[in-house]
């Protein structure tokens, strides 16, 4: 905001690296603010990348440094969390402790590239996830897309990157992240969306981005890595238009004197080793000190939305290593001047060939009147255009259109796209653009989606049309062997006349259905109906590949011809679930009569076979001598005993390490009570999840569970968190896992030194688990309860050239149901049945709303969120700025003998936060070394190690290594005029050296307000 921002500007830090010039802001779609705001160069981003977690966002260090160093463009990130939900490789920060650390890491990650601006919207971390909808009822999808917007319109990004929105994106937290880049973009531009933020004492203006990278293809032939302007002959192999940037360039950075890379000393450092260096900065995320020495590459980035001219890779000028920047930051090659709108719209997106379509070129002059000119198209060889029509003056007051019909080839390939280009000339200059429809069969019979796949689809149709480029979702389904179920085909006629056909299925071995073909009469344009089989697998064991594949194809009348499905299928096991007949005795002893159902084999590897040498390694197995399982019920309890086969003893755990099981050793059970967490598009998040460690490092038994006995703790499910131990008690409306009860034959070695045998006594270990089903989300369904038992299987951690085992993650995953990230599928678990059990009638068949129970960061706690939106003006986390009547002016700061005395006014009530700030604090070293500070000066300091044992991890907690000289909430009401916060002498002498005062406000409205202060004495 212009009034928060001057007040702010007075006490902005200096960055270390000069920013430069940067061009004029263009103007944006029309709204009714009075005035058009217009960002500073303190609060103004040219490049915006957006992510959900640090870590994600590392592509972008390299390129970001280049474009900064050469070309004066300022990156920034929006960082949807803090990333903290996981584990921590590094400490024993959980939840927004662990969140404050994972923000210096990615800060530090950055900066040497000019990235000092991070925006996190402070948004939870919960779990690892493959659901954007199930992100969105934990980040609150309106309010995140408020902030987002805020950021975009705050800040006017001209370039924006990021994830893919697609399901292909992986983690549901990344799919949101990517969505909220195309929601986000359209947004800022809409004066109907976030209105409240166009008007008022802080009124911003609606904004449009000009770049979109965002699931773009970067696939392609030609380049090179080997010297500057490295996209030059390069021919991408899909229809996205690519831009690179070499990393090849000197950075400002140098070697330092003694680098164990041997590089002589006051020599650049290339933008790839930064790179390199900062990839690797995440501690806490299993990353280690980067020590190599990095060769130039070429970063590319797949562009899938412009609303200005670019280059095509066809021309020269791609190549370029600012290519990227065209038509953005920096004046198109074509002449248009910088700030000129161009793009291309279709009436729909999907066509059918040889039936016309609409294209309508937008013009839009950055500066001044462009001459009367003309506008031509090109379309795919055998395609028909109308011809170039001339164009009026273009103004850069109002758009001028053009439209064209387009009739694709009477035999263009279907489920493709393709592209269509618009050239712009007038008075010598030219702007190209380009934008791509998809043809399709004139019926296209596909297999009804569900779950997440149907939601993503509806996203595509309701949100963000122009994402469709990227593909819709895939055909996803599973089934239980031996078992029989509907495969639903919807068919949709996309012609311009009625058609009729059949739908037919290709079913492979083991397969039969009750028709395997089924026809469709005299669908009218634009319907559709659904043809629906019958299928059965016949198959009495679970294949060794559990993903099979069905063809479905669809004929149609007019013109006669067929189109294609594949429906993935995947089949998972299946069992009955006996009851006991008595309760066994949890003693990790299978007695005789306790288990007397199917045994489970859990040999089946769906993550880091690399890390497993065979059977006694890790268990696997293919004729299931490897792990086992068997399952029994009796009264209202699961029984469990599992029998593991492993050679070697991983890290041992102390129980406040007993989270992220992945970690170390450890075996998870998986249950959804209901079976339908994926139908019901919550999934985990309606699952009970229980990861069990065999042995702990924990001599005083603090756990509860004998001398270094197991612990637990459920994770990423309905209730997550400490199970057992002296934390338990912590989690949110605990206990989360009453009653449970484990016992184990593990017994650790007493030592998590390599230099001690540690090999398991008998070859492995077994597990023995009650769980009490009223811990479970719901009520069991009998008929269709979810299960799969995985183990993690982790070995010799240590770093090269130490003894020490290190709490990280490098195991090997095996399951019941193997399948890639089955653990947060429930849909791909396997199916079993509990005959004869029956659930208290009271019990919910719905289950519980999902309680995460480590909450997030709220920036006001963060002084580097504190110092950032002090120094630029953004709001903490893209949330409202305070108004006049409730915010703080403070008037003076005084370093007494004995305390910091801060004079102020307050016009309303709220909660502050001072922080008192001794040295850097735009990025806090995250590893140690032997290289001199002298030779090696922040920020680029501890990143180059000087000798093996470098990359140690220093002291975080409690003061940030050092940095929080005193931290002093305070609460304000209109009377508050002064705060005294008491300081010893050694507090008050480092304060006088490099010290600052800190101040967050936050209303009770969560409004807020970030000042720094230089403090004198």
């Amino acid at each position: 905001m212009k009034r928060y921002r001057t007040m702010v500007a007075l006490l902005a830090a200096a960055v270390l690296i000069p920013l430069g010039s940067f061009a004029p802001a263009l103007p944006a779609q029309a709204d009714s603010a009075p005035a058009r705001y217009v960002a500073d160069r303190a609060t103004k981003i040219d490049v915006m990348g957006e992510w959900a977690h640090p870590d994600d966002d590392t592509s972008i260090i390299g390129p970001c440094g280049v474009w900064h160093d050469r070309y004066g463009v300022k990156c920034g990130v929006i960082m949807v969390t803090r990333g903290e939900g996981g584990g921590n490789s590094a400490g024993t920060e959980l939840g927004p402790e662990l969140g404050l650390r994972r923000e210096n890491e990615d800060r530090v990650a950055h900066y040497r590239s000019g990235t000092v601006d991070i925006f996190n919207l402070d948004r939870v971390d919960f779990f690892y996830n493959q659901s954007a909808p199930l992100t969105q009822y934990f980040w609150d999808e309106e309010e995140t897309l408020r902030r987002v917007t805020r950021v975009i319109r705050e800040t006017q990004p001209e370039i924006y990157i990021g994830f893919t929105p697609t399901l292909q994106a992986g983690h549901g937290n990344h799919q949101q992240a990517g969505r909220l880049i195309w929601e986000g973009v359209l947004a800022a531009a809409d004066p109907t969306k976030f209105p409240e933020q166009l008007s008022g004492p802080d009124a911003l203006s609606t904004w449009q981005v000009k770049k979109v990278f965002s699931g773009g293809s970067t696939a392609g032939t030609g380049g090179t890595t080997a010297s500057a302007n490295c996209t030059t002959g390069f021919t991408p192999a899909g229809l996205d238009t690519v831009a690179g940037v070499w990393t090849g360039y000197d950075s400002p950075y140098k070697w330092p004197a003694g680098n164990l890379q041997g590089k002589p000393a006051g020599t650049p450092k290339i933008w790839q080793q930064v790179a390199d260096e900062g990839r690797a900065a995440y501690p806490t995320q299993s990353r280690v000190m980067y020590k190599g020495t990095s060769v130039p590459a070429c970063p590319r980035f797949g562009m899938t939305s412009a609303f200005v001219p670019f280059q095509p890779n066809a021309n020269a000028a791609a190549g370029r290593d600012d290519a990227i920047l065209f038509g953005a930051t920096k004046p198109d090659p074509g002449g248009l001047p910088l700030g000129t709108l161009e793009y291309l719209t279709f009436s729909r997106f999907l066509n059918v060939a040889g039936e016309p379509f609409q294209a309508t070129v937008h013009l839009r002059s950055g500066a001044g009147p462009l001459s009367p000119g003309k506008v031509a198209l090109t379309v795919p060889d055998g395609w028909k255009v109308s011809p170039p029509q001339n164009v009026g003056v273009v103004t850069a007051t109002r758009e001028t259109t053009v439209t064209f019909t387009v009739t694709p080839s009477t035999s263009a390939p279907v489920n493709q796209n393709a592209k269509v280009s618009a050239l712009y000339s007038t008075a010598g200059k030219t702007g190209y653009t380009d934008n791509v429809v998809r043809i399709v069969s004139p019926t296209e019979g596909r297999f009804e989606r569900w779950g997440n796949w149907k939601e993503y689809d509806d996203w595509l149709a309701d949100t963000a049309p122009q994402a469709i480029r990227l593909g819709r979702s895939s055909a996803i389904q599973s089934m239980g062997i031996g078992k029989t179920i509907d495969v639903p085909v919807v068919v949709h006629n996309w012609s311009n006349q009625p058609q009729s056909g059949t739908v037919g299925l290709d079913l492979p071995a083991n397969f039969t259905a009750h028709a395997t073909s089924k026809p469709y009469s005299n669908l009218a344009a634009g319907a559709e109906t659904t043809v629906t089989f019958k299928v059965t697998n016949t198959d009495t064991t679970l294949p060794a590949t559990q993903n099979v594949s069905i063809p479905i194809t669809t004929t149609y009348s007019a013109p006669a011809g067929t189109g294609n499905e594949v429906l993935t299928l995947s089949l998972v096991p299946t069992t009955a679930i006996g009851q006991a007949t008595a309760a066994p005795t949890v003693d990790g002893v299978a007695s005789p009569g306790e288990y007397a159902g199917q045994t489970l084999d859990l040999g089946r590897i769906w993550q880091g076979a690399n890390g497993c040498t065979g059977v006694d390694d890790c268990g696997v197995s293919s004729t299931g001598e490897g792990n086992t399982a068997k399952v029994t019920w009796s009264d209202d309890a699961l029984y469990f005993f599992i029998h593991l086969r492993d050679d070697y003893q991983s890290y041992a755990v102390t129980p406040e390490e007993c989270v992220g099981h992945w970690q170390a050793d450890s075996v998870e059970i998986l249950i959804d009570p209901r079976g339908t967490a994926s139908q019901d598009l919550k999934d985990t998040a309606n699952t009970f999840k229980l990861g069990i460690f065999p042995f702990t490092n924990d001599p005083a038994n603090r756990n509860g569970n004998g001398a270094n006995g197991p612990c637990w703790s459920r994770d990423a499910d309905n209730h997550q968190g400490y199970s057992t131990g002296p934390l338990a008690s912590t989690v949110h409306n605990a206990p989360n896992a009453p009653g449970v009860q484990v016992a184990s034959t593990a017994q650790w070695v007493g030592s998590n030194e390599t230099t001690t045998p540690h090999a398991y006594t008998g070859g492995g270990y077994d597990l023995e688990v009650k769980i009490p089903m009223a811990n479970l989300p719901a009520a069991v369904d009998p008929a269709r309860l979810g299960l799969n038992i995985t183990p993690y299987d982790n070995d010799d951690t240590s770093a090269a050239g130490t003894t020490t085992l290190r709490h990280i993650d490098m195991s090997t995953r095996l399951g019941w149901s193997a399948l890639g990230s089955v653990q947060s599928d429930p849909y791909r678990w396997g199916q079993a049945t509990v005959p004869g059990y029956a659930p208290p009638a009271d019990r919910p068949t719905t289950p519980s709303a999902p309680d995460v129970s480590n909450p997030n960061l709220n920036g006001v706690f963060s002084p580097q969120t504190i110092a950032q939106s002090a120094r630029n003006g953004v709001p903490i986390s893209g949330r409202v700025p305070a108004p006049t009547d409730n915010s703080l002016k403070v008037k003076q700061v005084t370093v007494g003998q004995t305390s910091v005395e801060v004079d102020l006014t307050a016009t309303g009530s709220g909660s502050a936060q001072l922080y008192l700030w001794t040295g850097l604090i735009g990025a806090i070293p995250v590893y140690t070394t032997s290289c001199s500070p002298a030779a090696d000066p922040p920020p680029d300091y501890g990143l180059t190690p000087c000798a093996v044992t470098d990359g140690g991890v220093p002291p975080w907690s409690p003061d940030m290594s050092g940095h929080v000289v005193k931290h002093a909430p305070a609460q304000i009401t209109p009377e508050t005029e002064h705060l005294s916060i008491p300081i010893t002498a050694a507090q008050r002498a480092k304060l006088l050296d490099d010290g600052r005062l800190l101040i967050s406000y936050q209303t009770p409205n969560d409004e807020v307000q970030a000042l720094d202060f230089t403090l004198k004495g």
